[in-house]
């Protein structure tokens, strides 16, 4: 009976992850929409929703800490308990970056962006279908699709460095642009983090599966 029981809040501990995973997803799909169509309203909306998404980062520790403190679990399952809790604040901080790139939303006010948004989509592109199948990986444990999140980032670190580059050479060109392409380096850099949690996420899947624990990215930016 007690194996039940621990089977099934370990399931909805999981369940919870996923719900956190499905909501900053789509929070960092809106911002970077928001910014492109330079809606403020809904830049708004998405630093409204972050309440939403600390308070469920906090949900999801309690009850990792209460599990640990009722179940006393052993082996494989202490480490899903950890590695579960861990992937809650990787994904607070996505939650964190998505209302950052709010913030330069409207903080650009009305003002169109210095050139259209093409890179900058991409990254969100690339930094979400990361966060998607490192929590695809956490559900089917699957450690190589873990391990090609890792090999993703590297995309995102690219379109990063031309991003940097485009809008280094709209700075010298026009020293007028520098403000206007400092918020869009600002939301790149976002981005970019938000990738390096996604692979965060996929390493701790990995201590999950193998017990062994791979040292995380450390952000060259």
């Amino acid at each position: 009976m007690l194996r039940v029981d621990l089977d099934r809040q370990l399931n909805h501990l999981q369940e919870e992850i996923a719900l956190l995973a499905n909501v900053v997803d789509k929070a960092i799909y809106r911002s970077v929409e928001a910014l492109k169509n330079r809606d403020l309203d809904e830049s708004q909306a998405v630093i409204d929703g972050d309440d939403y998404i600390d308070m469920k980062r906090y949900e999801i520790e309690e009850l990792c800490v209460d599990l640990i403190a009722t179940q006393q679990p052993m082996a494989g399952d202490l480490r899903a308990i950890i590695a579960m809790l861990h992937i809650a604040v990787e994904l607070e901080r996505m939650g964190d970056y998505a209302e950052g790139i709010a913030k330069i939303s409207i903080l650009m006010g009305n003002e169109p962006p210095l050139k259209p948004l093409i890179d900058i989509p991409r990254m969100a592109n690339k930094a979400t279908e990361m966060l998607r199948n490192s929590m695809d990986s956490l559900v089917e444990r699957d450690l190589v699709k873990a391990e090609q999140v890792l090999d993703d980032d590297d995309e995102v670190d690219d379109l990063y460095d031309q991003v940097y580059r485009e809008l280094l050479l709209f700075m010298i060109q026009d020293p007028r642009s520098i403000q206007r392409a400092t918020y869009l380096l600002w939301a790149a850099h976002d981005l970019e983090r938000i990738a390096d949690r996604a692979t965060n996420i996929a390493e701790r899947v990995m201590f999950l599966i193998t017990g062994r624990i791979r040292k995380e990215k450390v952000s060259k930016y």
